[in-house]
């Protein structure tokens, strides 16, 4: 500002009033920052300003949206991160070309004026958050300095009401940054343990399924899941209808070849044609006893009983009744309440190197705020579909202390071997960027 004439002050307060009326009004942060920069330029004449919030241009004068890779805004953002290399950014100044590097000089004579002025803006703690970079052809005065730090503190003040929220540091200076950077790369290479997690299914150990003896329907089942049997205890009855049928036609007919061969026995003292025969029909009844024999099998098939003392593990009963099965499908499973193992299904992602004795954690759905022990002790090497249709490596392991009840679910956590923590997190992004680029 020059001299003023007479009234000239008043008239100036009053527009820096008018200023401040206006901060105080702005509904958003956008609205504040565009009278930031666009109406104190009639007061104090400046070219051009630029409002720095956290290190980025948030506005400029005359614009409406800022555009991140203009000249300008990259000139402003490289000064003002100068100045917090040097310390300079808490204190309202005039910028001095000297203290910046050469490009951001060369900038500054193509795309700015000859006079620039930082004003800090500052929270509570008295801590820099962002500023306003004003720039003119002449100095500014000692006046003008004066009102633009009262007005800096206005424009503070009203920019943490409508953002109550702390901003972000503008940047940090290049040693802080190297010895993060320094720090973050020695916790990388920090060696963790691996781990992954994986459904499991506690098992029977060494139990004896109970197969379908023969194609038929079963009529009923003896047991329910989980009840304890004794050997020889009947489990499931097939239909038989069919079966007994077959036997008594099987038992008739052996009768008819007997009597025939009794017959022509008889008659075979007086006629050569029924001694002739004799031979056949014998082979005949042979074959019908054989035939009377297995009908006989079948139909003792019908009835399974268990061969050993244990408990019967199957899901349900109601699912099977009444339905075909073939020979060799799976019934149940005859098992030793106190002898089970850790089936997992490790699938193919999350696979990682294990060895046998591998630690494992098990925690049941049932209860999953208690850890139960084991100890890996085979691994398949081909992986196969699960019931979910996912492939998945099959895991045997073994309960360290006594097992939880045979057919309980959970969550198994494996641990391997020792790496590097950058290892550890990134290793499912690289296998993925490799199968999808193929390096």
């Amino acid at each position: 500002m020059s001299a003023a004439p007479p009234g000239a002050a008043e008239r100036v307060f009053a527009q820096f009033l008018g200023l401040e009326k206006q901060a105080r009004q702005a509904g958003s942060t956008e609205q504040l920052g565009f009278s930031m920069v666009n109406d104190g330029q009639s007061l104090f004449g400046f070219r051009h300003a630029a409002l720095l919030i956290a290190g980025k241009v948030q506005a400029l004068t005359g614009i409406s949206v800022v555009e991140p890779n203009a000249p300008f805004v990259a000139f402003v953002e490289r000064a003002a991160g100068r100045l917090l290399d040097l310390g300079l950014l808490g204190e309202a100044r005039p910028v001095d070309p000297a203290v910046l590097d050469d490009q951001a000089r060369a900038d500054w004579q193509d795309l700015s004026a000859a006079h620039a002025y930082w004003l800090p803006l500052k929270d509570r703690q008295g801590a820099p958050f962002g500023g306003l970079w004003l720039a003119r052809d002449q100095g500014f005065t000692e006046a003008e300095q004066a009102l633009l730090a009262q007005l800096a503190d206005t424009y503070a003040h009203a920019w943490l009401a409508l953002q109550p929220r702390k901003p972000w540091r503008l940047r940090w200076p290049g040693k802080k940054r190297l010895a993060v950077a320094a720090a973050l790369a020695l916790v990388l290479l920090v060696p963790v343990r691996q781990s992954v997690l994986a459904p499991a299914e506690v098992v029977p150990l060494g139990g004896r399924v109970v197969a379908a003896p023969l194609d038929g329907v079963i009529a009923e089942f003896l047991v329910k899941p989980n009840q304890g049997v004794a050997a020889g205890e009947l489990l499931v009855r097939f239909d038989a209808t069919g079966l007994k049928a077959q036997a008594d036609v099987a038992e008739r007919a052996l009768g008819v070849a007997e009597a025939e061969l009794k017959a022509n026995t008889q008659r075979a003292f007086a006629d050569a044609e029924s001694s002739a025969r004799i031979d056949l029909l014998a082979a005949r009844v042979e074959q019908k006893r054989a035939e009377r024999d297995y009908a006989r099998q079948l139909l003792a098939r019908s009835e399974v009983r268990a061969e050993r003392a244990g408990i019967a593990v199957f899901a349900d009963a109601e699912r099977l009744t009444g339905k075909p099965v073939q020979t060799g499908e799976r019934l149940m499973q005859i098992a030793d309440p106190s002898q089970a193992e850790l089936r997992i299904e490790l699938p193919v992602s999350d696979a990682i190197a294990l060895e046998p004795g591998a630690e494992v954690a098990l925690f049941l759905d049932s209860d999953p705020l208690n850890r139960h022990e084991a100890r890996l002790e085979r691994s398949a090497y081909e992986a196969q579909a699960t019931a979910a249709g996912q492939l998945a490596y099959r895991l045997d392991a073994r309960f360290v202390d006594k097992p939880p009840r045979i057919g309980l679910r959970g969550t198994a956590k494996l641990f391997g071997g020792r790496a590097p923590l950058a290892y550890y997190l990134l290793r499912r992004p690289l296998a993925a960027a490799r199968q999808s680029l193929g390096f």
